[in-house]
């Protein structure tokens, strides 16, 4: 079983930066897309950020120039670089990934971590 845990997240005034992280541990055979979602209160979750294996990358337009999504594959890692955060950033963020196990390698399998909550307020 794969598991994913996001750490980074927290209270900062609108203007500050956070960085999230994402780490996949378990029976890993590897990683291809992986992504960052958001969910605020009494809205539907949304894309926020996403990254390829080769490291391309997509991003919602309310946080263009603002988030920067990278990653670490050697280390299994997705991270999320937020600056110049806004009040309607806050929201539950969730880390999710295709990933192929080594007992099922032929066909990823999409994962979601528990999330980390990110208040932007002053």
């Amino acid at each position: 079983q794969v598991q994913l845990v996001e750490s980074g997240g927290g209270l900062v005034q609108p203007g500050g930066s956070l960085r999230l992280s994402c780490a996949a541990s378990g029976t890993i055979f590897s990683i291809n897309a992986m992504g960052w979602y958001r969910q605020a209160p009494g809205k539907q979750r949304e894309l926020v950020a996403s990254i390829t294996r080769a490291g391309t990358t997509n991003y919602a337009d309310s946080v263009k120039g603002r988030f920067t999504i990278s990653r670490n594959n050697a280390v299994n890692t997705v991270y999320l670089q937020m600056n110049s955060l806004k009040p309607e950033d806050t929201a539950v963020y969730y880390c999710n990934g295709f990933i192929r196990t080594v007992q099922a390698m032929g066909t990823p399998i999409n994962y979601w971590g528990q999330g980390t909550q990110v208040t932007v307020s002053s």
